[in-house]
Order: structure tokens, then C-alpha cells, then sequence
């Protein structure tokens, strides 16, 4: 009998997010980027002029969600995440980046 893959039949997520704290010169992007990358998660992801992290992110929804878990509470090594805003969650049809990168 074939396994069902939970993962593979999962809907597609899609959502913005902002990390706020003391997430800038601590790789913060660099982890974001090579994790969603594992993960098979598109999007990008870019320091702002006001010291905060932005980025979307679509894919699998438990991975999406596994992804804002660690966004909200683990981060970077020697980051300091005061909070996370997760905005226009959504569930897709298909995902719109193929790759997730950093944006300067």
C-alpha cells in the first residue's frame, strides 16, 4: 500500500511578513533565504531602512507555518526578535516565485 506524502497533498500558503528587533548584521537574511530554500519555500526577503526584516513566502502551509515558527521565536544565531507581524495570509492555487531570494 503507497504512503500518501501529507506534505505534497497540503494546500499552498502564501504571506508577508516584518520581524522586528535586533535582526539586522546577524546573518538574519542569509538563514531566512537557505531555510525556505530547504524547505522548497519561494519568495524573498530584505533588511529595511528602519532596522526591521521584510519578506513573503509561499509554499507548502506546514512549511509556511513552520517557517513563521521559526521567524517568530528562533531567528539567527545572536539575533533578538522582539516581534513578528504576519500579514495577507493566503492559500494558492500555485506558487508565484520558483526560487527564494534576498532583495538589497
Amino acid at each position: 500500500m503507497a504512503s500518501e506524502d501529507p506534505i505534497k497533498d497540503a494546500p499552498l500558503a502564501s504571506v508577508e511578513f516584518e520581524i522586528f528587533g535586533k535582526v539586522q548584521g546577524c546573518y538574519f537574511t542569509k538563514y531566512t533565504r537557505d531555510l525556505c530554500k530547504s524547505l522548497g519555500i519561494g519568495g524573498w526577503v530584505k533588511n529595511t531602512k528602519s532596522g526591521t526584516i521584510l519578506g513573503k513566502m509561499q509554499g507548502p502551509k506546514p512549511y509556511v507555518d513552520q517557517m513563521a515558527h521559526w521567524l517568530t521565536t528562533v531567528g539567527s544565531p545572536g539575533c533578538q526578535i522582539h516581534h513578528s507581524e504576519f500579514t495577507n495570509w493566503e492559500t494558492i492555487r500555485r506558487q508565484s516565485y520558483r526560487d527564494f531570494t534576498i532583495r538589497f
